[in-house]
């Protein structure tokens, strides 16, 4: 069979069926309409449902400036340090050998499997006045549970994976090799890490962040338990928004829905714009 045969019948089983193939990218695009593009678009719909001035009024109320405020700071302070987590323990299990590295592993896991609302509840039994560490909290006026450091921690707790599982396999792939060349010339542990181990991470490092971010910017279930639901003081916005539904206020709580939307938007537009940046970078960089 000559080379020209072989790379006819190459080229032919990656078209495949041409009637399959179109069936399966309708599908997808069904599939996406169905249940991404028409959940938005209601959204937005039921936001300005009556009118700009209304959507305005619910968006500045103080209870949902509060929220977004809150919401804000939680991410401002769990995504930094999942980010100095995930890239810490990637940098371990991909470069070293040590006992209970599996558990590790497995452990960086369990926020997927273990319920928000459980991990809510842990944190409750842990700082919560009748819990383990309640009475000392208490005698040193310090207060977690229903109060802003409890809403942080529950969105540590829910978005400690993101990071780390982007990065392990990454690092995993790309050996170390290239820091064990840049050891032997000399680098320092920070040289190696900044100009060896973090252009070859980077993509993988951006598009963890981003998930950990709208993961965080998200999370109902454990910062719900947590939080206490004190209006204008432990609502973020999901919150806020479940508040408002069940009150019968529909608009504002679309409203509202439509704030979390948006951040979402911005966070997508900041990781094209980041990779568009980089990819520059990288290019000048080769010409060089």
């Amino acid at each position: 069979m000559t080379s020209a045969t072989l790379t006819a019948n190459a080229n032919s089983a990656r078209r495949g069926n041409p009637l399959a193939r179109r069936l399966l990218i309708a599908g997808a695009w069904l599939v996406f309409a169905l249940f991404l593009l028409l959940p938005l678009l209601v959204v937005l719909s039921e936001a300005f449902k009556q009118g700009v001035g209304t959507f305005f009024t619910a968006i500045l109320e103080p209870d949902a400036i509060s929220a977004l405020k809150l919401t804000l700071t939680a991410v401002a302070i769990a995504v930094p340090l999942n980010l100095v987590f995930g890239v810490s323990a990637a940098w371990c299990v991909s470069k070293y050998e040590f006992t209970g590295k599996s558990l590790l592993v497995t452990l960086i896991d369990l926020p997927f499997s273990v319920s928000p609302v459980i991990a809510g509840l842990i944190y409750v039994l842990l700082f919560g006045a009748q819990g383990y560490f309640g009475q000392w909290l208490s005698d040193h006026d310090i207060q977690i549970v229903f109060a802003i450091p409890g809403i942080v921690l529950a969105t540590i707790f829910v978005t400690v994976p993101f990071v780390a599982r982007e990065l392990i396999p990454l690092m995993q792939e790309q050996g170390t090799q290239e820091e064990e060349a840049a050891r032997l010339l000399g680098a320092n542990g920070w040289q190696m890490f900044w100009h060896v181990t973090l252009p070859n991470i980077k993509w993988g490092l951006i598009y963890g962040v981003v998930l950990c971010t709208a993961r965080a910017m998200g999370e109902f279930g454990a910062v719900s338990v947590v939080s206490g639901h004190i209006r204008g003081l432990t609502n973020t916005l999901p919150l806020h928004v479940e508040i408002l539904y069940n009150e019968y206020n529909h608009v504002a709580a679309f409203s509202v829905a439509s704030l979390l939307l948006a951040l979402a938007l911005i966070i997508l537009l900041l990781k094209q714009w980041s990779e568009a940046r980089l990819s520059r970078l990288k290019s000048n960089a080769d010409e060089e």
